[in-house]
């Protein structure tokens, strides 16, 4: 019997349609799910969606529907997407699903049943229109941090999870062994919010209906942290009837998430296992986020990322191609149409498309498309023989540390070999000499076997264009299974080529851009004609009491990049930004959550006061002030700098 593999995504929250940071995590689970079945592993690959809460609600009510027509409908885009990128997966959870809720309110009432859940007060601030508590530091000016209204002193009776009981374990789980993956973000999540004192986990809510009920106290609604974290056992039958899987698959071998959901998986989805005394997962790989080369998305740059749009132009396998190649586990990738054109052009076009339809094409010029079954070897041949047997093992160690981009990366040194194997053995000039044959058809045999297994080991990233190259090259099904990636002279000797479609066409940037910006251009909504615009009209702020310029000489600004930035804890109003301002790095807190997602900032360059005292909010400590300024429409638009002034340029 084969070993079970079980590896899953996050469950998406579909309170908008899919983008093209769904599309990494789900390609690439997808592509180590398809390289552990060549590997004749028994794989469960999960996927699915996070489908409660109260935003949701929220949601469906503006959209004057149920929230459960509202996200079915979503739901169904997601599907739609994940069909058309060739995603295998075994698997999709809703969180609506009945077996679901089955399994949770068994959970939910198990843990109360062991004592790790109780009844308790949510005390704090409340704000009536946003149903929202806040600690009194929480609060701008005495008022919400996100509505400006009012707010009044209340209680919220809830359900707490015993999160601070586990302590010690989680801290030995994240620091001692290796289920987190990089390893650094262990000791940052301990640093974070192990040592200073987790709190228990508030698991119920009562302000809203959209939601799971607690079985033996209906007016609690499950908080997401139980109802959406238990989708990786629920989806395997555990405490339902749905389905028998739990005994095969679990635990899971890898969770894959966005840095941004870290937490729950490090911390809170494995306090719940021990609390249950089930195993814990075996690893949880955690990637960074793609942006936008530092900032949004622009018409001058280009940047259509709507995947349906790109997959559309250049191909479903193109796009998983770039997006993997480019993320590296752990690291946040910048993503910008330009550099994925440029990427399919020297990688996929002048690479790999580049070396099949020059293989096949000289097989058919010279031999009328039947290689002979004389050779003549020469000492040349050895080295690229050499290097294509190591490649699954290479690949393999790649595989098994979740490092994707250096395993694309790898193969591709066996695609430039090969290239380069052409330029060195010169095939067109044996093709002149008749008594060269037997040579020229060891040259292109040998290219044939490289091309076999480069393509072999592509085809779990790129599952739709590799058939069509095994079909050019001659190969059957047999001759690309895993055993025979790791052998050289597999094709038939006698191997037949056929000359087919360019697989990967190369792309003309600026044309391509250009028609990229034009997309962007009919996307916008039209203005009425003859109708004059008008700047929207700004209450203009008193300006302040007059300086000399020795003061203003005093405030020492300063150009600083954006290398991290993520949401503070507790506060729903700043956003905790770690820039280089030329001499180091510093921690600056700033009040923009409602305006900016942190990746939107990073990779950007600001403009920043230097020299302000370090203040303390929320616990950590700001070393600066970002600037920016108030728009007419109420939004905040950060000052930013142009890419080519140098971090720690001041401001004259």
């Amino acid at each position: 019997m084969s070993k079970s593999f079980y590896i899953t995504t996050p469950i998406y929250y579909p309170s908008g349609n899919p983008h093209i940071g769904h599309c990494y995590t789900t390609a690439a689970c997808d592509s180590i799910a398809r390289y552990r079945r060549m590997q004749g592993f028994n794989v469960m690959f999960l996927t699915g969606t996070d489908e409660h809460g109260l935003k949701i609600e929220q949601k469906a009510e503006e959209a004057g529907v149920t929230p459960k027509a509202y996200v079915d409908d979503i739901v169904a885009k997601f599907k739609q997407l994940w069909s058309y990128m060739n995603i295998s997966y075994d698997r999709y959870i809703r969180t609506t699903d009945p077996y679901h809720i089955e399994t949770v309110q068994h959970i939910f009432k198990d843990l109360y049943d062991r004592g790790y859940i109780y009844k308790g007060e949510y005390e704090g601030k409340y704000c009536t229109p946003c149903e929202s508590f806040w600690t009194p530091t929480q609060l701008v000016d005495g008022k919400c941090p996100d509505c400006g209204r009012e707010v009044v002193d209340a209680k919220e009776e809830a359900y707490f999870f015993k999160l601070s009981e586990f302590s010690d374990r989680l801290e030995k789980l994240l620091l001692e062994t290796d289920y987190l993956q990089p390893k650094n973000r262990a000791t940052e999540l301990v640093n974070n919010f192990i040592k200073p004192g987790l709190e228990d986990l508030c698991v119920s809510r009562t302000t809203f209906n959209w939601g799971i009920p607690v079985s033996f106290d209906e007016k609690h609604i499950v908080y997401v942290w139980i109802d959406a974290l238990s989708n990786y056992i629920s989806a395997l039958g555990y405490d339902n009837e749905q389905f028998q899987d739990y005994e095969t698959f679990w635990p899971a071998d890898l969770h894959m998430v966005a840095k941004d959901i870290m937490r729950f998986h490090a911390i809170i989805w494995p306090a719940i296992l021990m609390a249950l005394d089930l195993p814990l997962p075996k690893h949880l790989a955690v990637h960074g986020w793609i942006t936008f080369n530092g900032q949004k998305m622009s018409k001058s740059l280009g940047n259509v990322v709507d995947p349906y749009i790109l997959g559309k132009r250049y191909g479903a396998d193109s796009i998983r191609y770039h997006i993997l190649r480019e993320m590296a586990l752990g690291s946040d990738s910048s993503f910008s149409n330009e550099v994925m054109i440029n990427r399919i052009n020297s990688d996929l076009a002048n690479g790999l498309g580049n070396l099949v339809s020059r293989t096949v094409a000289m097989a058919d010029k010279y031999f009328d498309s039947t290689l002979p079954t004389e050779r003549e070897e020469a000492p040349v041949d050895q080295e690229l023989i050499d290097l294509a047997l190591s490649m699954r093992g290479k690949v393999d160690e790649y595989i098994d540390k979740t490092q994707l981009n250096l395993a694309l990366a790898e193969i591709f040194k066996l695609i430039d070999r090969a290239n380069k194997y052409i330029d060195e053995t010169t095939p067109w000039i044996l093709g002149k000499q008749e008594d060269k044959k037997q040579r020229l058809a060891s040259v292109l045999y040998n290219l044939l076997e490289s091309i076999r297994i480069a393509s072999a080991l592509l085809s779990p990233f790129m599952p739709t264009s590799m058939p069509k190259i095994w079909e050019q090259i001659g190969a059957s099904d047999e001759d690309v299974s895993y055993e025979n990636i790791a052998k050289f002279n597999v094709l038939k000797p006698d191997v037949t080529v056929h000359r087919g479609e360019a697989l990967f066409p190369r792309i003309d940037l600026d044309k391509e851009i250009e028609e990229l910006n034009q997309i962007l251009d009919s996307a916008k909504p039209t203005e009425p004609a003859n109708e004059e615009k008008s700047e929207e009209a700004f209450d203009v702020p008193a300006f302040q009491n007059e300086i000399d310029i020795d003061t203003f000489d005093q405030v020492d600004l300063r150009v600083a990049k954006v290398t991290a930035c993520e949401k503070v804890k507790k506060s729903k109003k700043l956003l905790c930004l770690q820039v280089d301002d030329g001499r180091g790095q510093r921690q600056i807190l700033s009040g923009i959550a409602k305006w900016y997602q942190p990746e939107d900032l990073i990779g950007k360059k600001v403009l920043i006061i230097a020299n302000l005292k370090p203040v303390k909010m929320c616990g950590l400590e700001s070393n600066g002030m970002i600037l920016a300024t108030d728009l007419a429409d109420g939004n905040v638009q950060v000052c930013f700098m142009p890419d080519q002034c140098p971090c720690g340029a001041r401001l004259n």
